[in-house]
């Protein structure tokens, strides 16, 4: 199994002994990037925020420690967030 197939399916942040979906949670699909596949929990983020999309810590985006990537939704498909690059 390579990088990118272990990654999909996981959430994003979530505790790695239970890196899965859980029941009752709303969640989005990071598209592209270096976080493509994983999944993020947007069952508390208000509305008008998730318009807005979404800043991610990674170590594994441009920038290394201490980088993040940006993500906003899909015109058209909110449960699909797509990369919008990395930043410092």
């Amino acid at each position: 199994m390579d990088e990118v197939e272990f990654m999909r399916g996981r959430v994003y942040g979530a505790d790695h002994d239970n890196p899965g979906p859980r029941a009752g949670r709303v969640y989005a699909q990071l598209v592209g990037g270096p976080l493509d596949g994983l999944l993020l929990d947007i069952t508390d983020l208000p509305g008008h925020e998730r318009g807005r999309g979404v800043s991610l810590a990674t170590e594994i985006g441009r920038y290394g420690p201490g980088g993040r990537s940006v993500y906003g939704p899909r015109r058209g498909d909110p449960r699909r967030f797509d990369w919008r690059g990395d930043a410092p």
